[in-house]
């Protein structure tokens, strides 16, 4: 028998086969190892961030990170977050800046957060969350063509503003005053307040409008809305009165006011009612633009995208602590109910 020659790659040559077929067994091994060396290759760790202002609730970022899950990204794995929060715009500025040096690709913000994310950087993309009007605050160019190095979602649809004046009136119908609280510096808070006093003359409501920048015009809006017997509460979804809600609801409970707000958190915490955008459907949004930005596409070219899907909230205790009751066919209506 002849001889052979073994290698460990897993099969065998004659050794009178000569030159050519040593060259491509030598061929084969290394070629076999080219491939073992690039499956070892480890998996780029891409680095975002994600800016928000203290208090920002839990709910909104584990949305974020289901959202992320879904598309591929596993923190640890192949991406990296750095997550930043402060409590004031001054501390915000500093943490976008911050950022900056750990050479993120991407930085997420929402709400209050977005602006301190946009003077920060012009060329780093950045993916809002944003609860005003980002062509008004100027941080876009239109909502179909951003033209800049912001997009995302916004939470601003003006229609609803309307909506949540009706659905107060059916739950209160002799209601006649009510009492809107609202930021001035927010952009599009002008228009929710002329589509709002639109609504409010068709159900023959006055409205007791009061501009609100801090905690000290917080409580002197709840003395006004005492003097001038207002019966309800309206309350505007924007940085200040997001911040306030604890105040703000209190104060509707002390004075037996049912009380309406853009976002569902205030009435997890005793407010009464909130009709609004679904925000975690918002931030399960938010990675399909990280994703695309990662991916090589321009924020520029990336349209903003509007809510499309809204929840009423209704809290039954609170009902119950203000002597109100809920007719049933808002309650059947509501897509969550606090008992």
């Amino acid at each position: 028998m002849k001889p052979f020659w073994i290698f460990d790659f897993g099969f065998s040559i004659p050794r009178q086969t000569g030159q050519n077929a040593f060259g491509f067994a030598l061929g084969t091994l290394l070629l076999a190892g080219s491939f073992s060396v690039e499956a070892q290759q480890p998996t780029k760790l891409r680095k975002v961030a994600f800016l928000s202002q203290t208090g920002g609730f839990a709910t909104n970022i584990e949305a974020f990170r289901q959202g992320m899950h879904e598309l591929g990204y596993i923190e640890g794995q192949n991406i990296i977050v750095e997550y930043r929060s402060a409590e004031r715009g001054a501390r915000l500025t500093e943490l976008a800046a911050e950022l900056l040096q750990q050479k993120v690709e991407v930085i997420i913000t929402g709400g209050p957060a977005a602006r301190p994310a946009k003077m920060a950087t012009e060329t780093i993309p950045i993916v809002s969350n944003y609860s005003g009007d980002p062509v008004e605050a100027g941080f876009i160019e239109s909502l179909s063509r951003p033209g800049r190095n912001m997009t995302g979602v916004t939470q601003l649809a003006f229609e609803l503003v309307g909506k949540r004046l009706e659905i107060l009136k059916e739950v209160v119908p002799g209601v006649s005053r009510v009492g809107i609280l609202a930021s001035p510096l927010h952009p599009g808070e002008q228009r929710e307040l002329r589509e709002t006093q639109q609504t409010a003359r068709s159900l023959g409501i006055t409205l007791l409008y009061n501009q609100v920048k801090d905690t000290e015009e917080i409580d002197a809006a709840f003395d006004r809305l005492i003097k001038e017997k207002g019966n309800a509460l309206v309350v505007f979804s924007d940085p200040v009165t997001n911040g306030h809600h604890m105040q703000i609801t209190e104060f509707a409970l002390k004075h037996r006011l049912p009380s309406m707000f853009g976002r569902k958190e205030p009435v997890e915490r005793r407010g009464l009612m909130s009709y609004g955008p679904n925000l975690d459907e918002l931030y399960r949004r938010i990675p399909t633009y990280v994703d695309k930005i990662l991916k090589g596409a321009k924020p520029a070219d990336l349209p903003v995208e509007l809510p499309k899907n809204f929840e009423l909230v209704i809290n039954l205790k609170t009902a119950k602590q203000i002597g109100l009751t809920i007719p049933p066919n808002v309650l059947a209506r509501a897509d969550r109910v606090i008992k």
